[in-house]
């Protein structure tokens, strides 16, 4: 094939990628892989690493302690978080119902985590997510997102941080938790 085509091919090639790959960011919001995020209703502004190694969400809580309520197994906490946008810490202790148990194997062993849901604002929509409970006071994000939550979000562009602000008013669409996912979710 002579050059010229060749080149008007790859050429062709490109822009029709480029179109595409613009159509889709259009009609999906896009993330990067770190992000501001706010844990509702408290507003509490914080950065939000977006994490696809990870299925689910995690959260720094202090003091977890597991009790049981009304025949029900909850789980009581403290979040001591700085709000990126005030710099002022907000610290509070927090009483939810246990959504489940999550056990976690890495290079130090298993870990057991009690996982809750709650709702966090990623850009103009508040999402009710499950986050799994641990002191991640030693990381360099209080929050990650996983899997679980990235897939309702729209796109993840790993080469860009901070492309969504987070504004979730009293009107802002509110996304429930849907349990049906979690069987899904949990076989990929």
């Amino acid at each position: 094939m002579p050059k010229v085509v060749t080149t008007l091919l790859s050429g062709f090639a490109m822009v029709t990628a480029l179109a595409s790959s613009q159509a889709m960011a259009n009609d999906d919001k896009v993330f990067g892989w770190v992000e501001k995020a706010t844990l509702q209703p408290w507003g509490t502004e914080v950065k939000a690493k977006l994490d696809s190694g990870a299925l689910t969400s995690s959260l720094d809580a202090r003091d977890i302690e597991m009790f049981e309520k009304d025949d029900e197994d909850w789980v009581r906490f403290r979040l001591k978080l700085e709000d990126q946008e005030s710099g002022e810490v907000f610290s509070d202790e927090l009483e939810r119902p246990l959504y489940r148990e999550l056990r976690v194997r890495g290079a130090g062993g298993v870990d057991e985590r009690p996982v809750v849901l709650l709702n966090v604002c990623m850009g103009d929509t508040v999402y009710e997510e499950q986050f799994s409970l641990r002191n991640r006071e030693d990381m360099n994000y209080p929050l990650l997102l996983g899997r679980r939550t990235i897939s309702h979000l729209g796109l993840l562009d790993v080469r860009e941080t901070f492309m969504q602000e987070p504004d979730c008013g009293d009107d802002a669409e509110v996304v429930a938790h849907d349990p049906d996912e979690d069987d899904a979710s949990d076989k990929t």
